[in-house]
């Protein structure tokens, strides 16, 4: 059985996914500054995926994705995974990749001098080294901008074709035939990376990954729909491209990340006084969800003080969580899940969401932990 990992990592991403024979996707990755403080409520992630990895005897992820150099989805990456450009980001048990995926405008920003050691920069740089190689990497969208990096480095795109991703394709490292998964690419669109230079850190939202992942449980068919950090610009984008090129399917969930932390943005241009009224596509995408779908908000805890919450300028938006909730039960959905709220609101535990053939179920972390821990004891002699 597939299942997704949703960790509680305060308004940021991090989610691991379990393939049915073993293979492992980390989306995004933020091991907060605060994570190894039992005091504080932010998760230990970096302990957490080495221990999955472990008991499954690995030493890497089959792929990591990011699906962009915002820092809530990058934060202390690069002390935990093991990169091919540089020596000093090698050995001490770091966590190997076999695949990096990553947006074409990761590659493409430009980093100022006195950055030159900031965890993006560092990602560009093993995004570019890994392309230049041909290894190891999925670059998502060829912008023009892409093109001209490339001839810059006396190659020619045509060599690289077989590493760069477009949207409304399927990327080809997992298949339902041989995965049980598919990933369908929804964006970035060409449009979205076209900024040039330091430009493109305003475009990173909506230059980010977005997949729909099918599941093929038993010969039932599952679809989560992973946003990240979108906008409804974005948003409606994709359900007017999707539906032209008649692949409506691709739009309908059984689970959705809901997208930036409970932004409003993610929904409309204007909040609302008590619920945020979603622009008419976004709507539509709200009411493709199936019956008994959950959704997953990553973000903080919401205020319980109604009247300051319904003030806030940060998200989570109360506004945009009383509008997910409402179209959730339009379609007869499970439950909106917030990470920094489950198991406990003092020290939240990630969210597992598992695929059978009946259907989703949320398991708990706490009884997932023990059943590991105890499958992974051998039997005393005697």
């Amino acid at each position: 059985m597939a299942t997704v990992k949703f960790y509680p990592v305060g308004n940021g991403d991090t989610s691991l996914i379990t393939l049915k024979n073993g293979k492992h996707i980390l989306m995004d990755y933020r091991q907060h500054s605060s994570a190894t403080d039992s005091t504080k409520p932010q998760f230990d992630i970096a302990s957490d995926i080495k221990k999955t990895l472990a008991d499954a005897k690995k030493d890497g992820l089959e792929v990591l994705a990011f699906t962009h150099a915002d820092k809530d989805h990058i934060e202390g990456s690069t002390e935990f995974f093991h990169l091919e450009h540089a020596i000093k980001y090698q050995g001490d048990g770091r966590i190997k990749i076999d695949q990096l995926w990553v947006p074409a405008a990761m590659l493409l920003e430009s980093v100022d001098r006195d950055k030159l050691s900031s965890e993006f920069a560092i990602w560009r740089s093993e995004a570019r080294y890994r392309l230049k190689n041909k290894t190891g990497i999925r670059v998502f969208s060829q912008p023009n901008e892409l093109v001209k990096l490339i001839e810059n480095w006396q190659m020619n795109i045509d060599e690289l074709s077989d590493l760069i991703v477009d949207a409304g394709t399927i990327v080809d490292t997992f298949s339902l035939e041989n995965d049980n998964a598919e990933f369908f690419v929804h964006s970035p669109f060409m449009k979205h990376c076209e900024e040039a230079g330091k430009k493109v850190k305003k475009v990173r939202n909506q230059a980010a990954l977005i997949f729909n992942i099918r599941f093929n449980e038993g010969g039932e068919v599952f679809d989560f729909l992973a946003i990240g950090d979108s906008e409804w610009e974005v948003l409606e984008d994709i359900v007017s491209i999707t539906k032209y090129y008649k692949n409506e399917d691709r739009l309908r969930w059984d689970l959705l990340n809901i997208p930036h932390h409970c932004s409003y943005l993610a929904l409309s241009d204007e909040k609302g006084d008590n619920e945020t009224e979603p622009k008419e596509k976004v709507a539509e995408l709200l009411l493709l969800g199936n019956k008994d779908a959950y959704m997953i908000c990553s973000s903080n805890s919401f205020d319980e003080s109604t009247s300051e919450a319904l003030k806030s300028t940060q998200p989570p938006h109360l506004q945009a969580r009383s509008c997910y909730e409402r179209y959730l039960r339009d379609v007869n959905g499970r439950s909106l899940i917030v990470t920094m709220e489950n198991e406990s609101k003092t020290k939240p535990k990630p969210v597992i969401i598992e695929f059978t053939s009946s259907g989703l179920s949320k398991k708990s972390y706490k009884m997932t932990a023990a059943l590991a821990t105890a499958a992974a004891t051998p039997a005393r002699a005697g």
